[in-house]
This record gives C-alpha cells, sequence and structure tokens, in this order.
C-alpha cells in the first residue's frame, strides 16, 4: 500500500457542533494496489456502499461530523470485529484465537472471501502479515477517528447520537439465506433488538422516512454490527443507530452509477438530517 494512501475522509461541522456523528464505513472506493484479487474490479465493487458518503453529504451542514472510509470493504471490513476473521483464507495460523461470525461463514467477515455466494475472491491464500497490513493502515486509522469523533462529541454534551450509514442489494435475504414473506424495505432501521438506541430517536427516524414515502424495518434482516454494538449504549445517553437504503433507489447495482432517484434522495435524507438535528437540540 502506498505510504500516501488516506485511509478515510472527515468532514467537519460546517457551523455550531451538535453531538450528531455519521459514519460511512463501506463506500470506499479506493481499491490499494496491493489487493491481489482474482477477479475484476467491476466485481469487486459489488461489496461497496457506493455514494452513501454522498447521500448524506449534508451532516456538516446541519452541526454533524461525517466519516467516510476510502478503502473498500472487500479489501477490509471496520464493521466486523478483529477476530471475525477466516481461517481458510489464511496461509499460516492468526497468532491470536480467531471467532468467525456466521456471515463470515458465508464469506463475508474482516477479510471478505467471496464477492457473492458462488464467487471467491482470491486464487491464493493471504499471509498474515499482508491481513495486520490491512488492519493497521486502514481499519485501526478509522476506528480511531470515529472513537476520536464520538468521544469529543460526548465530552462536549453529554450525550452522543451516532448513525453507522450503509445501503443494502435489493436480493439481501437471499444474500443471507433468508425466506421472507415480505419485500424488502427501502430503508431498514438497526439497533440490535432495542439495545443500543433510545426507543424515541429510532422512532423519529423511520416516522420521518415513511413521511417522505418510503417503506421503514426495523431490525429487519439488518440488526446492526460492531460498530453500533461497541458506540451504543443508552443508559449513558450513547446513541448508535444503523441506517441501510435499499440500493436500486439511488444506483444501478451492475454499473454502480447514479440513477435517477439519486437527487430525491439525496434532498430527502437531508431533510431528515434536519429534523434528527432538531431534535437532538431539543435533548
Amino acid at each position: 500500500m502506498s505510504a500516501s494512501f488516506e485511509p478515510f475522509v472527515l468532514h467537519v461541522p460546517a457551523g455550531e457542533a451538535i453531538p450528531l456523528v455519521c459514519d460511512s464505513p463501506h463506500s470506499g472506493t479506493q481499491y490499494p494496489a496491493d489487493f491481489g484479487a482474482a477477479i475484476p474490479p467491476a466485481r469487486l465493487r459489488g461489496g461497496e456502499d457506493t455514494h452513501v458518503d454522498a447521500l448524506w453529504g449534508a451532516a456538516p451542514q446541519v452541526g454533524a461530523t461525517l466519516l467516510a472510509a476510502n478503502f473498500p470493504r472487500v479489501y477490509i471490513d471496520p464493521n466486523r470485529m478483529l477476530d471475525d476473521l477466516d481461517p481458510e483464507l489464511l496461509a499460516s495460523p492468526w497468532p491470536l484465537p480467531l471467532a468467525p461470525g456466521p456471515k463470515t461463514r458465508l464469506g463475508y467477515g474482516l477479510i471478505w472471501r467471496n464477492i457473492d455466494k458462488a464467487t471467491p475472491i482470491y486464487e491464493r491464500k493471504l499471509s498474515v502479515e499482508e491481513v495486520q497490513g490491512r488492519i493497521d493502515h486502514c481499519y485501526k486509522p478509522y476506528h480511531a477517528a470515529l472513537a476520536q469523533a464520538i468521544d469529543a462529541a460526548y465530552q462536549r454534551s453529554g450525550a452522543v447520537w451516532h448513525l453507522n450509514l450503509h445501503s443494502m442489494p435489493n436480493n439481501a435475504y437471499e444474500r443471507l439465506g433468508i425466506v421472507s414473506p415480505h419485500p424488502l424495505a427501502d430503508f431498514v432501521l438497526g439497533d440490535r433488538d432495542g439495545t443500543t438506541c433510545e426507543p424515541a430517536f429510532v422512532a423519529l427516524v423511520a416516522s420521518e422516512l415513511r413521511a417522505l414515502g418510503y417503506t421503514v424495518a426495523v431490525n429487519d434482516p439488518y440488526k446492526g454490527v460492531q460498530l453500533i454494538a461497541q458506540i451504543g449504549n443508552p443508559a449513558l445517553r450513547r446513541h448508535s443507530l444503523q441506517i441501510e437504503i435499499r440500493r436500486p433507489l439511488y444506483m444501478d447495482e451492475k454499473t454502480r452509477e447514479r440513477n435517477e432517484g439519486f437527487p430525491q434522495l439525496q434532498r430527502d435524507l437531508t431533510v431528515v438530517l434536519e429534523k434528527i438535528a432538531a431534535y437532538i437540540r431539543a435533548q
């Protein structure tokens, strides 16, 4: 990896800061030269939450901090624990105990094994050294920047609200091996079954999105993963909510290009951010 590679971009509040921190861990599109994948770049892009940081780009205007990864999640996923690593990917044993989760067994762990159910990313094993390099150059700096933003907001205000921003493929249920009796919602809010965020804030976000004409589900099929789990603690006024957007609302899933829905969705999310900012200021 180039020494000049910047693992993230941090947008600070444009005016008076509020204790709202937004992060987009999966919208990175800069593929490091040492990736060594065996499939074309166009296929690798299937793992991106492309343009999510742009959709929420008005966050600094309402007083929030916005952090976005530059590296792609298929290279290393900052929304996974460091021990959530597939040992089958490695050329030699990992020096610490591993605890791969259910998604890792499907191929979507700290380091992705597959781009989809039928397509492996690599034709080789990864060395322990290269995985540790990805951790040191991408994962740890991203986590440090997010922790610093969260802690600074909390120290200023005695409370913090965190939005963990994502997008989801239209076939999310199929990818997860779930048979659902209903279509995928336009937005899925995840609070790990009520453990990471105050119910009033979840209800506010859901209500504002529905008022704009979108369908909203809570914890179905995404409940949230590491980042909201480590940040959210409502008893301490630390509120963390994951937001997933159904990709066809704003982009072509094959080309990753913005579609005709992008401008309207971006305007609508600016309205939602303004409502969130007003709620936080009133607390």
